[in-house]
């Protein structure tokens, strides 16, 4: 018998969250909005060195639905961000973060769509990519995508696109101070040493998250053997990452 999602959701993020926070990723930063919520995040994005954004320190939201992790968050960025795969309004647009149905129109193949092995760091990760590498061929913001397709074709010597970049960049460095957080700038720093997650840990949690889900002693007459299974091997049959 399947448990509330709503449940699984509040100790998937719980878990999500916890780990986060204490084995930080390089180049960004996660906390909650309010603290009697966790369906609603706070994000804060260091732009990577040696890139346009460079000491840029970029905010956004995260609101995930009750089903997470079989439905994908919604991403938007507070902070002002000119990018092809940024709507006017902030949101984002990638397909990670779009639920993995059949629709050739958008050029997406469902493998590249939203997933329940997707969590919330390979979701940041992913936007991080982008913004050295917008996906240009369905862009959200068509002039920014001109502009940028100006900018590389030209290689760099069409400012267009960089300056209004470095401008914004710039403009980001108030909420840095106000929030009083020093943005890395060099690769060192940016680069958080943690913890190595083996996979096996890494399934022991995917394990604790999925086995309240799913009642495993639904036929009385196999919840000998069935215990026989899971006592002998606590991580079989959840290989997810």
């Amino acid at each position: 018998m399947a448990s509330n999602p709503m449940t699984s959701a509040v100790r998937a993020l719980s878990l999500e969250l916890k780990n986060l926070q204490e084995e930080p990723v390089e180049g960004f930063r996660v906390s909650l909005l309010n603290e009697s919520s966790l369906f609603e995040w706070e994000v804060a994005i260091f732009g990577p060195p040696e890139t346009l954004y460079q000491g840029g320190y970029f905010k956004a939201r995260m609101k995930f639905p009750q089903d997470y992790p079989y439905s994908p968050p919604t991403f938007r960025f507070i902070s002002k961000m000119w990018h092809p795969n940024v709507y006017e309004n902030g949101d984002l647009c990638i397909s990670i973060l779009h639920p993995p149905i059949d629709d050739p129109q958008s050029g997406e193949l469902p493998s590249e769509r939203w997933n329940p092995t997707q969590n919330v760091r390979t979701i940041l990760l992913s936007v991080i990519s982008l913004l050295n590498e917008p996906n240009t061929f369905s862009p959200a913001n068509v002039d920014a995508s001109v502009m940028f397709r100006k900018w590389k074709d030209s290689k760099g010597k069409d400012k267009e696109y960089e300056n209004i970049i470095r401008k914004q960049v710039s403009a980001t460095k108030a909420d840095a101070d106000k929030d009083g957080v020093k943005v890395p700038i060099t690769l060192q720093d940016y680069c958080v040493k943690t913890k190595i997650q083996t996979p096996q840990s890494s399934s022991m949690d995917m394990a604790d998250f999925y086995d309240d889900d799913y009642d495993l002693d639904d036929d009385d007459d196999d919840d000998e053997e069935d215990d026989n299974i899971y006592d002998d091997n606590e991580d079989s049959g959840n290989e997810e990452s």
